[in-house]
């Protein structure tokens, strides 16, 4: 149901794919920043990057879902 509505509203796999990738990057990016950036240190960093990191396992999963629908 859900997946379905995702694919009718024009979303497809490839956007699921490439929105994974996009977090990955983005974790680091979160990495980098809190800890040089920011200077709050590691613990911060850490909690930022993993909050971030999390994201990308949803994204391949859905991307996989979607993948499987439109087959």
């Amino acid at each position: 149901m859900v997946i379905e509505k995702l694919h009718d509203s024009g979303i497809r796999s490839e956007h699921a794919y490439a929105a994974a990738f996009a977090s990955i990057g983005l974790s680091w990016l979160a990495y980098y920043t809190s800890k040089h950036k920011q200077g709050e240190g590691t613990d911060r960093a850490d909690r930022w990057s993993i909050f971030v990191g999390q994201w990308a396992p949803t994204f391949f999963g859905l991307g996989n879902a979607l993948r499987s629908y439109e087959k």
